[in-house]
């Protein structure tokens, strides 16, 4: 079965260890063995058999985000296993300008992490992005901290309201730690949804009902390396008790068709 990994962090080598702590303090909890180096993804993907990688930046300041998206294509243009998705920041003087700079260098698509990066899925400063990428363009949100309202579902389900054709990758099955919340919210709407940094706190059947609940075919696999081990977590989703053309569509056909590949 071939498997796209649709949620994956790396970072410059110089930074990666120190950038992997950050995240790991920011959450409180993570897998201290994993540097954040694209070298230790490819190594661990290979132990997990994954064949390809979505690769998803974060500008936590508006001033990197350039050189953040620059580093992504460098990181594409060296591995063909790579798939680059851009970054923007609210705060951003020139984000349109960064969001055409995105489309033409030819990323896949945009990642935002509202609760680190300290602005709402709604903000208004947000909305012309989000009209002009609709129908060209996915954007995956970190989605449903409790310590935080940024990234609540209510909040995405506005912009899905506002913005129909936009197509949205909610991560965490919709909601980190709001996963009941996040159900009543997105049920009814077309955004998809990934399995990161989640089946370990769901436990497995709660994660089958969720699958079932949704349809498969609104998932994509991902692993949220260097929070976790790609390897580990491969072993955690083919636990699950689902049926082989439900893991052929989360392993890689949703992602496909995100993706247009």
């Amino acid at each position: 079965m071939e498997f796209i990994d649709f949620h994956t962090h790396v970072y410059p080598d110089a930074i990666a260890p120190k950038a992997a702590d950050s995240i790991r303090v920011f959450y409180g909890f993570g897998e201290e063995a994993m540097d954040g180096t694209a070298k230790t993804l490819l190594e661990r993907g290979d132990a997990a058999g994954t064949h390809r990688f979505v690769i998803l930046p974060v500008a936590m300041r508006p001033d990197r985000t350039r050189h953040i998206n620059d580093f992504i294509l460098s990181e594409v243009a060296s591995q063909p296993r790579f798939i680059g998705f851009g970054t923007v920041h609210a705060a951003m003087d020139k984000l349109m300008e960064e969001v055409e700079y995105i489309q033409q260098t030819g990323l896949h698509g945009i990642k935002l992490h509202p609760d680190s990066q300290v602005f709402a899925i709604d903000d208004e400063r947000l909305l012309p992005m989000y009209e002009e990428i609709q129908g060209k363009l996915p954007v995956i949100f970190h989605m449903g901290d409790h310590r935080f309202d940024y990234s609540h579902p209510k909040r995405l389900r506005r912009v899905l309201e506002c913005f129909p054709k936009l197509q949205v990758i909610a991560a965490h099955f919709g909601a980190y730690e709001l996963y009941e919340e996040a159900y009543g919210y997105l049920k009814d709407t077309d955004c998809f949804f990934d399995v990161s940094s989640s089946l370990m706190f769901m436990g497995e059947g709660v994660a089958e009902s969720y699958v079932n609940r949704y349809g498969a075919e609104r998932f994509v696999y991902g692993s949220d390396y260097p929070m976790w081990d790609p390897a580990v977590e491969m072993q955690r989703f083919l636990k699950l008790k689902l049926t082989e053309s439900q893991f052929e569509q989360i392993a890689h056909k949703t992602a496909e068709r995100i993706l247009n590949l």
